[in-house]
């Protein structure tokens, strides 16, 4: 049987995702086991709020490794050992803005929902992987596998807690295994570099590099929304993937800690009074002005995530109110945006960059009264 890598509660961040399962109970009946399944990955779900899914054909220019990822100009990346960490993913070069990192199949996919033990069906999936595969499924790390246990006699546990660990979503009620992309380690608010996105008709996952990164630098996703205090990332973070965050941002001095918790939360905050434009209880200028606002703070934390979907939220308030030049001016920065976090040959970008031509033809030109709400 292939090497495991039990994960403790020490190591900051191996291998878990946004979208993950746990089952903190450790419960042995199959009926616990499913519920808990479901549980941790709805429970997961509901925590995402970065990027939606695309389904186009790429036309970026890479080859093919062998192995179910596309590499672009040869290396991009080293999987190595970090101290206190395991495992890790480090710049094998510098890498720009926006450059995509990394494109992967999965090692296979179960249902989000599911009506037998996951366990049995996570088995069965293993079957049918190539020796070399399951070997790249087995050396990924995992938490909450009972002490009591050896990994070794409990095979199908242990698969089980891999998969919680790592599964990320692959589609609208899928999730599944990519084993490269599970070695990105989490870091907090500025801290992390890349972010991930689904693509639908490829059938995978892709990675851009959200920041300029330099050689020898670590590449960080995030494994749940952080606009909040660090006390509660961190509870978050050692409760659902078993790790004290020791990121950057998490590593500030108390003073500085606290008025990055300051911005964070106030984001926050501000995002919630920026969505009641929906329900009509603030109108397209207040809804612009927060919008704003929230672009200011985060560029004083160094919070570049979100900034696509912000912009274009922005220019879908600026056409529903039929204002031209501010429907073109927020269509045209999400296009910018979107491109450095899910890639220039998505629909979103093209889309906003036809708004940016035409604002008359978005979707929500019109849709209320006619105001100015000025662009960025």
């Amino acid at each position: 049987m292939p090497s495991v890598q039990r994960r403790g509660g020490g190591k900051n961040g191996g291998k878990a995702k946004n979208l993950k399962s746990q089952n903190s109970k450790n419960s042995t009946s199959s009926k616990g086991h499913w519920k808990l399944f479901v549980f941790g990955l709805l429970a997961a779900l509901a925590s995402i709020v970065y990027y939606r899914q695309t389904s186009i054909l790429t036309s970026l220019k890479v080859r093919k490794a062998g192995n179910g990822v596309d590499i672009q100009d040869g290396p991009i990346f080293n999987v190595v050992d970090i101290p206190g960490k395991g495992k890790g993913v480090l710049a094998a070069r510098d890498i720009k803005q926006g450059e995509l990192v990394l494109r992967e199949k999965s090692l296979f996919t179960v249902p989000l929902h599911v009506q037998s033990s996951p366990a049995v069906l996570i088995a069965e999936r293993l079957q049918n992987l190539s020796p070399v595969k399951k070997e790249a499924f087995f050396n990924l790390s995992y938490v909450h596998f009972p002490e009591d246990l050896d990994p070794t006699e409990h095979v199908d546990r242990l698969a089980l807690a891999i998969f919680e660990t790592n599964a990320v979503s692959a589609g609208k009620d899928t999730v599944g295994i990519f084993p490269n992309m599970a070695r990105l380690n989490h870091g907090c608010s500025s801290a992390f570099n890349v972010v991930y996105s689904w693509r639908n008709e490829q059938e995978g996952l892709f990675v851009h590099a959200l920041k300029d990164v330099k050689k020898g630098q670590e590449l960080l996703t995030t494994y749940t929304d952080t606009k909040r205090p660090r006390q509660e990332r961190r509870a978050y973070l050692t409760q659902q993937y078993g790790f004290h965050c020791t990121c950057d941002v998490c590593s500030l001095p108390d003073g500085l800690s606290k008025a990055s918790d300051r911005r964070l939360s106030e984001i926050s905050s501000l995002y919630r009074k920026f969505a009641t434009w929906g329900s009509k209880d603030i109108d397209g200028i207040e809804a612009i002005n927060y919008i704003r606002k929230i672009w200011g703070i985060e560029d004083e934390e160094g919070y570049w995530s979100e900034r696509g979907q912000l912009a274009a939220d922005a220019a879908w308030v600026a056409a529903s109110h039929s204002d031209v030049s501010a429907t073109r001016a927020w269509a045209l920065k999400a296009a910018k945006w979107f491109t450095y976090e899910i890639g220039a040959d998505t629909p979103q970008v093209q889309t906003l960059i036809m708004a940016g031509d035409r604002p008359q033809s978005h979707n929500a030109w019109g849709t209320r009264d006619k105001l100015e709400v000025s662009g960025p």
